[in-house]
């Protein structure tokens, strides 16, 4: 068939008549053309009209119906699906200037290293690249130790030059042992927060379907190549494979992922004969020209090639034990390899053996490590030696092949040594042994994460990790930003710790961990994942009774359901906790205790207590000796008076936490009591109020917290109005608007609401105040927001006020009755 190329201007008008002219050959009606191709009549007639772009399977399936090749129309139909994007938002000029965002990061590469030696497997490499080309996805299938891996990523690194964006690399953890496969909603968690996909723009509630469609977004306008290395199934898989656009997966797996049938199979077997002896000389050294060893021995070479099954990972750690020892003879190798039952344990065992008591007894603890790669830091708490030693035996385990590095500064195993080495700890290693190792390597992860925790200083008020032994030397965190780099490359293996906790029953690690995590949560996780850890640590803290624990688990989970909008949960939780807080008597937790019941109490509606509440917390904080924790109270009070309009009384209190010192004589400063100052001082000093609040704004986008840059957005919108400048304030109500339609969790665009209503009834857009006013409403009495409810009914009485004067009076007579401790008259 010769495709028609007159252009018609638009890619998906173009394609549609295509489809109609594959159609016309076919000689049948819509409804029998989608029966023979399995499609529905409806979508057929989509495609075929142009209302709808065909996915490329479904194009597949209609040029195979007529026998005709499909692959030049790929070109079209990706044009279609990627018409030429708008302009970035934050290209826009608006007005008040923000500060200027920092310089991009580069392309995210977390590629392994391709290998030099790099043997055969033109034909499967040859078949991977066209797949890609005509598919964009490919699963690469073999048993274990065949070369999935190496292949995989020999190719994703020859598609780089076209795929600049991003290039990920995944372990699914299909077949490790001793570890669950890594689930769908993990993964796409972690490819998303890869690509840095803000946790706002990261679905929350809904499941796998909602981070698959938000997944495949993302990846829709960047070209991108990713592998998926060890999927279990097709069900793991699929929901991580690129729609529309020009990325492009690669995936590995032991079995034939028969479920993904439009996904192209590329089967790899055992290297030839002839490519094992190439493969086995390059790893070795042996290729100098002067026969060397395996040449001069072609018996003994053969017997190596047929103990290690022509398996490249067998080859590979034959070849290293035979490169790092020149007395060695091939006949030496042989006689070691011989006497292990397999030819994998045969070449680990004989690996193994050329190591002295400490490296051997490093590898057998590192298979029970939980996550799946590691540092030296970690390596240095599991076998309980110095960083410097645990960094020398790591070099000497690379250099083995029996760890490998696929970042500098990372480490893993590979599933056959992971598994050989498990398995020699629990044959070698007494039971106390492994579990002292196993309590090491999470004391380790809760004190990390507390260091970490505490390098954010303005971003936690957490108190120091009390398990039982800390770590001789963990990283060094210089600021907020290399604290939250470490949370990013350690998310999954600190959830595999919570497990790991869990499964051995360490209580105080489950209840400590995730206390430590909540800031870098709040940032990139959001909150469904921490209200699940935080309901964990709740019982783990039950089974201890410990009341400082428990009461802290009460207040923690408390704090998760209120960020979460589950005001009720919240209070329940925080009704637990008060009586056990002061049975514990520990005046911190009593204090941060103190600062959530006065949140959730001003969100309900209340004024004098949740008033009283910071007041008390400040003095707490104070009587613990915890300056910054003071400041925070002060801050609160102070941004709640300004909601009352007591606007000199909360600038004085703003100054007062911006002012006050820190232990160490520097002071970060507190969102909170810079747009609580700026606000406050709108009218009297503008410019210093514009100036407090774009720091604030400059704040917030180093922080990497959306909810807090749209929050910053919005008072700056307010302290413009009451400037009178009502077009700059429209339009940072409105960049703060574009960051809130971006989120998951509606909830947080009640604290909105009604201030962008009130800047648009004085700035003449009564249908819009009004509009913005009754989402308020809604939201506000869906949710249990008493104070949003009575802001809500006051803007909407506003604006009635000329047009209809008796509803306007209802509904202030109605927001006067949501409030609980004001009355008609407050």
């Amino acid at each position: 068939m010769e495709y028609d190329r007159t252009a018609s201007g638009d890619p998906k008008e173009e394609l549609a008549a295509r489809l109609r002219l594959l159609q016309e050959l076919s000689e049948r009606g819509v409804r029998a053309l989608a029966r023979d191709a399995g499609l529905s009549s409806s979508s057929l007639s989509r495609y075929l009209s142009g209302r709808t772009l065909p996915p490329w399977p479904a194009v597949i399936a209609l040029c195979r119906l007529v026998q005709r090749d499909p692959r030049p129309l790929r070109p079209l139909w990706e044009r279609a699906s990627n018409p030429l994007p708008a302009p970035p938002r934050t290209s826009r000029q608006v007005h008040p200037p923000s500060p200027p965002a920092g310089a991009p990061r580069p392309p995210r590469n977390d590629l392994p290293r391709d290998v030099p030696d790099f043997t055969g497997r033109e034909a499967q490499l040859a078949a991977v690249l066209d797949g890609v080309a005509d598919s964009r996805v490919i699963a690469v299938d073999g048993m274990a130790g065949v070369g999935k891996t190496c292949l995989a990523v020999h190719a994703a690194h020859r598609l780089t030059a076209d795929h600049p964006d991003a290039q990920l690399y995944l372990d699914l953890h299909g077949f490790t042992e001793g570890r669950r496969p890594l689930d769908p909603d993990r993964a796409l968690r972690t490819l998303l927060a890869a690509l840095d996909v803000p946790s706002e723009k990261v679905p929350q509630e809904g499941g796998v379907e909602e981070l698959a469609a938000c997944w495949r977004s993302e990846l829709a306008h960047r070209r991108a190549v990713v592998v998926l290395d060890n999927a279990a199934d097709a069900d793991q898989v699929r929901p991580l494979l690129p729609g529309a656009g020009p990325s492009v997966a690669l995936i590995t797996s032991r079995n034939r992922l028969l479920g993904l049938d439009e996904v192209p199979p590329v089967s790899l077997d055992v290297l030839t004969g002839q490519e094992s002896a190439e493969l086995l000389a390059r790893a070795s050294g042996e290729t100098d020209g002067t026969g060397g060893r395996l040449a001069r021995d072609p018996e003994s070479t053969a017997e190596v090639l047929r103990l290690c099954g022509r398996l490249p990972l067998a080859l590979r750690l034959a070849a290293a034990r035979l490169r790092h020892r020149p007395g060695w003879t091939v006949g030496i190798l042989v006689e070691r390899m011989a006497e292990g039952p397999s030819e994998f344990d045969t070449a680990f065992a004989m690996s193994l053996r050329q190591l002295d008591h400490a490296k051997a007894r490093l590898f057998r603890l590192l298979g029970l490590l939980p996550g799946s790669s590691f540092d030296e830091h970690v390596v240095a708490a599991l076998a309980d030696v110095p960083l410097r030693g645990a960094r020398a035996m790591l070099e000497d385990l690379l250099d083995a092949h029996l760890v490998q590095q696929p970042a500098p500064g990372r480490y893993r195993l590979h599933d056959l040594v992971h598994q050989h080495a498990r398995r020699t700890s629990v044959e070698q290693d007494s039971e106390a042994e492994r579990d002292r190792a196993l309590t090491r390597v999470l004391d380790y992860y809760v004190h990390a994460a507390a260091a970490a925790d505490a390098a954010m200083p303005f971003l936690s008020l957490s108190r120091e990790a009390s398990v039982d032994r800390p770590p001789v030397e963990l990283p060094h965190f210089t600021d907020k930003i290399a604290a939250l780099i470490w949370f990013g490359t350690e998310y999954l293996n600190l959830l595999a710790a919570f497990e790991a906790a869990e499964a051995a029953g360490a209580d105080r690690h489950l209840c400590e961990l995730p206390r430590f995590m909540r800031a870098y949560f709040a940032r990139r996780c959001g909150t469904t994942m921490l209200n699940g850890l935080f309901e964990r640590s709740l019982v783990a803290a039950q089974r201890m009774g410990d009341p400082l624990q428990l009461a802290e688990a009460h207040s923690d989970v408390g704090f998760a359901r209120y960020n979460a909008g589950r005001m009720a949960e919240a209070a329940t939780a925080y009704e637990a906790a008060a009586p056990l807080v002061s049975r514990a008597g520990d005046i911190r937790t009593e204090a941060e205790l103190t600062m959530r019941r006065g949140y959730l109490r001003w969100d309900e509606g209340y004024v004098e207590e949740p008033l009283s509440l910071f007041r008390l917390a400040g003095k707490l904080y104070a009587d613990a000796g915890f300056a910054l924790g003071t400041a925070h109270a002060t801050a609160y009070e102070a941004w709640a008076l300004l909601q009352l309009g007591n606007h000199e009384e909360a600038a004085q209190l703003a100054r007062t936490a911006l002012e006050t010192p820190h232990a160490d004589g520097t002071w970060p400063p507190t969102l909170t009591a810079l747009i609580t100052l700026g606000v406050a001082i709108a009218d009297e000093d503008p410019d210093e109020a514009v100036r407090h609040l774009h720091r604030a704004l400059a704040l917030a986008r180093e922080d990497g917290h959306k909810h807090n840059e749209a929050w910053c957005l919005n008072c700056l919108g307010v302290a413009l109005r009451r400037m009178g400048r009502y077009e700059e304030a429209l339009a940072s109500h409105e960049q703060a608007f574009a960051l809130l339609d971006e989120l998951f969790e509606d909830h947080w665009k009640i604290h909105f609401l009604s201030a962008y209503g009130e800047t648009c009834r004085l700035a003449d857009r009564p249908d819009q105040a009004l509009r913005l006013h009754r989402q308020a409403l809604d939201l506000a009495s869906e949710l249990g927001y008493r104070h949003a409810e009575a802001l809500a009914h006051e803007g909407i009485a506003a604006i009635l006020d000329e047009t209809d004067p008796t509803a306007a009076g209802e509904h202030r007579a109605a927001g006067q009755a949501v409030l609980p401790d004001r009355g008609p008259g407050a």
